[in-house]
């Protein structure tokens, strides 16, 4: 069993890589892998990550947890699955996450949420203790985290990619305790 750490299993990108990451990561580049990791993962992975404690998500092999963010507009909280890891070279408890939203054009709701409020929860089956979440705004330390973050899933490059090609830059988000 790995270490749990701010209150989610470790995911220690200095590890490497694992196979079974990259021949999922091998599936999602396919088109069919896209439009599920699209349209299908995030509908049904908040329910199977709450009724299995967290074990279960479409991802299997992908560190996958739920985010808690409080709505830009409405003030409702939106439970949302996001992929994550430690940022171990920092200490080891802040949590990485990061607003990908595939590479598409547009952030994912959940950023302006956490821009407009960046008191959050995440764990394996949701809720959990509040937590601040910050962007990363440093060149050099966004430059480390996705040096890490592709380790941990190898389509973060091919998301850049599509990302500042319609002139987006993917924000990285900081979880921290405090």
């Amino acid at each position: 069993m790995s270490a749990i750490v701010s209150g989610l299993p470790l995911v220690d990108p200095a590890k490497g890589l694992r196979p079974a990451n990259r021949a999922y990561a091998a599936v999602l580049r396919t088109p069919v892998g896209r439009w599920a990791s699209i349209n299908v993962a995030p509908r049904i992975d908040p329910t199977l990550l709450k009724l299995s404690g967290g074990k279960v998500s479409s991802g299997m092999v992908l560190p996958t947890a739920l985010l808690t963010t409080i709505g830009a507009k409405s003030g409702a909280e939106r439970v949302v699955p996001v992929l994550y890891f430690h940022d171990t070279d920092g200490g080891g408890t802040d949590v990485i996450i990061i607003a990908s939203s595939y590479g598409r054009d547009k952030h994912p709701a959940w950023y302006h949420n956490i821009r407009a409020h960046p008191r959050v929860q995440i764990s394996k089956a949701g809720g959990g203790e509040w937590r601040t979440a910050s962007i990363v705004e440093d060149p050099a330390e966004q430059q480390r985290l996705w040096a890490m973050a592709d380790t941990v899933f190898p389509l973060y490059a091919n998301y850049r990619e599509r990302a500042a090609a319609v002139n987006r830059t993917i924000p990285l988000i900081r979880i921290s305790q405090q």
